[in-house]
């Protein structure tokens, strides 16, 4: 886990990990929302709807913003004001996903970051962007 301050953090500073998603992540999502769409769990309607399997919960794509935040960027002394998420390409199970956030705003007024970050899958798609302002705390 990263512990960056706030006086530690530039403009352009970049973190970025990377994730696959499994069933394991589906269920205890599903499990978690109680989410039972059939469009996450049913392999057939989802091939009648234009899929070529279930689809990855857009919400569960999206939760890696918080990981992002409380791990990487900037970690231990963040705490998330505000998040805009944009879903641009489907994830399905299996999918390798890389997060990276860039911070592009310091408000030293309130030791808050901007930070605008891209999810791409395997192939270089983009699937999520996002800005988010995250507070520091200390």
């Amino acid at each position: 886990m990263n512990t960056y301050t706030y006086d530690r953090i530039e403009v352009g500073h970049k973190e970025s990990f990377t994730v696959t998603v499994t069933d394991e992540d589906m269920d205890r999502f599903r499990e978690i929302t109680g989410d039972i769409n059939p469009l996450h769990a049913d392999p057939e309607y989802a091939r009648a709807h234009g899929h070529k399997r279930c689809v990855v919960f857009g919400m569960l794509t999206a939760s890696y913003l918080s990981t992002l935040a409380g791990v990487y960027l900037p970690g231990e002394h963040s705490l998330i004001h505000s998040v805009k998420t944009k879903f641009s390409g489907i994830v399905y199970v299996g999918d390798e996903l890389t997060i990276e956030g860039t911070v592009t705003e310091k408000n030293d007024t309130f030791k808050l970051i901007i930070i605008k970050v891209v999810i791409l899958n395997q192939n270089g798609e983009k699937v999520c962007k996002a800005e988010m302002q995250v507070g520091l705390i200390e």
